[in-house]
């Protein structure tokens, strides 16, 4: 495949990942990458020719049909989901994906199984599938708050270690299973600092245009910061594995973390190498007399 512009700057997106069975201490990974310094035009365009690349990618993907992508955001309030989503696929074309968010589960989606509304919006062959929070949120804010798991009407049972290293185990088959069957899985935790934060939880309550974004149990959440902080690691640990493995992303710079997502999509396409298909034989022969009768 030949690209219609080449990306000059290439970033090593390894030092973002979470190796299997790496041990992960969030609060010793950095919130702002070495590169931010280059200033906010340089940034801007290195996300333009990451995303003209995803695009150029993702085409090939579409008109291949034969694999998925699934894309997993997370990340503590404020951490810039919304916004990263929209930054790093604007021009990529939007017949080819779908952004699902996950919010509160209705009563209707805990009459089955947790995952069931996660599965429902899997992606089809040749789309991405993005998910804003997911099924992760399982093992995380109900870990720190299992009085949730009250209206789930489970069966009896201890809501101990066991029960949450089940569910971590019960992720892992269900995103092998995915792979299995053709959908490439990468994870995403935008990481940001509490002090980044609490900035940006002020602006929304500052800015009217913001005061939709603001939700009180944000700042319940924040109190609860150490015990989100552990859930995730403890989920990282247990479910980043070479078949689908977390990034943790530096969050503090905005323009740098949307560049950083943006070149790990890139990276994950280009190791799925989508091809144009090749017309059978018929198809050649019909392409052949058009070209003739519009001479």
């Amino acid at each position: 495949m030949t690209w219609r512009r080449p990306i000059r700057t290439l970033l090593d997106t390894r030092r973002y990942r979470i190796a299997p069975g790496e041990r992960v201490d969030l609060g010793s990974l950095p919130t702002v990458p070495s590169f931010a310094r280059r200033g906010k035009s340089a940034l801007r365009e290195m996300l333009d020719q990451y995303v003209t690349r995803f695009a150029e990618l993702q085409e090939a993907m579409y008109a291949e049909s034969r694999q998925a992508l699934l894309l997993v955001f997370q990340g503590m309030d404020a951490a810039g989901k919304d916004s990263t989503i929209k930054h790093v696929t604007t021009g990529v074309n939007p017949q080819g994906f779908r952004v699902s968010n996950f919010r509160q589960p209705t009563y209707k989606d805990m009459e089955y199984s947790y995952l069931h509304r996660h599965w429902m919006t899997l992606p089809e062959r040749g789309r991405i599938g993005i998910f804003n929070r997911s099924h992760y949120e399982e093992v995380v804010t109900l870990r720190v708050n299992p009085d949730l798991l009250a209206g789930r009407r489970l069966p009896p049972r201890p809501v101990d270690d066991a029960f949450w290293d089940e569910r971590l185990r019960d992720i892992v088959a269900f995103e092998s299973h995915l792979v299995g069957n053709g959908t490439t899985i990468v994870k995403f935790f935008l990481n940001i600092s509490k002090k980044e934060q609490k900035a940006r939880l002020l602006e929304r309550l500052n800015d009217p245009t913001k005061h939709w974004k603001f939700d009180p149990a944000d700042l319940e959440a924040r109190a609860r910061w150490n015990e989100y902080k552990r859930a995730y690691e403890s989920a990282f640990e247990a479910t980043s594995t070479k078949q689908a493995p977390w990034y943790v992303i530096p969050g503090d710079n905005k323009p740098a973390m949307r560049v950083v997502v943006a070149a790990v999509i890139v990276d994950t396409l280009a190791r799925m190498k989508p091809r144009y298909p090749e017309p059978d034989p018929a198809m050649s022969r019909a392409i052949k007399a058009a070209r003739k009768a519009l001479a």
